[in-house]
């Protein structure tokens, strides 16, 4: 993205998944979507909270291919 969008977002997942996984940058960098969704997932409490769109996560993996 040209607004350097994509950089900001990733950098705030990954702060993200220090805090709540406690991920070091390798091991977010070194993850794939699917990773990331499945401890996310992990902590989306059973009593109706939404869980993470796997439709979303789908439609951003395409738009933002790795490699």
């Amino acid at each position: 993205m040209a607004d350097g969008g994509l950089g900001r977002a990733a950098i705030a997942l990954a702060g993200v998944m220090a805090r709540v996984a406690g991920w070091r940058p390798d091991d977010f960098w070194a993850a794939t979507p699917a990773d990331v969704r499945a401890v996310l997932a992990g902590w989306v409490e059973a009593d109706g909270d939404t869980p993470v769109d796997g439709t979303a996560l789908a439609a951003m993996m395409e738009r933002f291919p790795d490699g």
